[in-house]
């Protein structure tokens, strides 16, 4: 259910997703086509991502879709510069990819989210941009849960890039006046996660296995702490923050009451009726980025724009268990 506000906002007004054809990109955007939103869509397709045509079947011709990369100045000010909106998703979010090539991983996090923002600002600079942050910015947590106060250090180079992108965001607001809003994301999950592995998300993984009969892999003792937030939550936040003038300027962190691993493979395993879990060592290279626990503290986000959770874990498990049973053809 669309709220009135969130309808009263985007009804007829034109929208731009960058990276709409991946996972959460695609939930937004089919949040905005209820709202009655004008959409397009920009998607580079990397391959490696979780860009998948089929991720938006459902769009049909309502939405628009152009491919393109950030890193094209002159596609991405055709494609910004008659916008209401710009949800800014477009990017990678591998942290082992990011450590393989970090140069590529800063391509794309950091230097094409400036590039964007330059176009914007010489075409349309009073689109209002939410940009796509990550609680990977924080790295290795003092203290629970985690407040957008707390340092910033990143254990790894994508959290890096990503930071980048997202200070790019924030001076562009400051410098010149630009609408941008920072989302740091947690763990997202549900339907059209990549799930062929885990370049993106270990639990879209998780899924394919147990639903492909195989044991779920948890490395080290799997007492680690993560929340989890479902996909049409982290859409509604989103919209929240493009469309509260509360939100200029500003960044916020989702969240969720946190659980251990081994807990929650024990509920994905209880809600399929079935399956295994096992406790293997740490490959060296997911070690020595591995950020312990975390959970995310939105009391800001709640306080401001009044943005909570809405979707049960177990809820959400079993809306994404359903939907890859319907639909693994085009995402094994």
């Amino acid at each position: 259910m669309i709220r009135r506000e969130i309808q009263e906002a985007f009804n007829g007004k034109r929208a731009l997703v960058t990276g709409g054809c991946g996972f959460v990109g695609s939930a937004l955007t089919r949040a905005l086509l209820d709202a009655q939103a004008d959409m397009h869509v920009a998607d580079a397709m990397l391959p490696g991502t979780g860009a998948n045509p089929f991720n938006l079947a459902d769009g049909g011709p309502r939405i628009a879709f152009t491919q393109a990369d950030m890193r094209d100045d002159a596609a991405m000010k055709r494609l910004l510069h008659d916008k209401d909106f710009v949800f800014n998703l477009a990017g990678l979010s591998s942290h082992v990819g990011g450590m393989r090539d970090p140069a590529g991983d800063l391509e794309v996090n950091a230097l094409a989210q400036l590039r964007l923002l330059e176009a914007c600002r010489a075409v349309n600079p009073g689109a209002r941009i939410v940009f796509a942050g990550t609680r990977q910015v924080y790295g290795r947590a003092a203290r629970l849960p985690v407040a957008e106060t707390a340092p910033v250090s990143p254990v790894d180079y994508n959290g890096v890039s990503k930071l980048a992108g997202e200070l790019y965001h924030f001076l562009a607001h400051r410098i010149y006046g630009l609408w941008t809003t920072t989302l740091r994301m947690t763990n997202t999950y549900g339907p059209r996660m990549r799930a062929r592995d885990a370049r993106q998300t270990f639990l879209g993984h998780w899924l394919r296995l147990l639903l492909t009969g195989r044991r779920i892999p948890i490395f080290g003792r799997g007492d680690q702490l993560r929340d989890f937030n479902y996909v049409e939550d982290v859409a509604d936040a989103f919209l929240l923050c493009a469309s509260n003038p509360v939100a200029k300027g500003k960044t916020y962190n989702l969240g969720a009451a946190p659980i251990r691993l081994t807990e929650l493979a024990e509920l994905l395993i209880a809600l399929n009726g079935g399956g295994s879990y096992s406790l293997i060592p740490f490959p060296p290279e997911r070690a020595a980025i591995e950020i312990g626990n975390y959970a995310g503290d939105y009391s800001l986000i709640q306080k401001e724009l009044g943005w909570e959770p809405s979707v049960s874990l177990a809820d959400g498990l079993s809306r994404s268990l359903e939907f890859y049973r319907a639909n693994q053809a085009h995402y094994w």
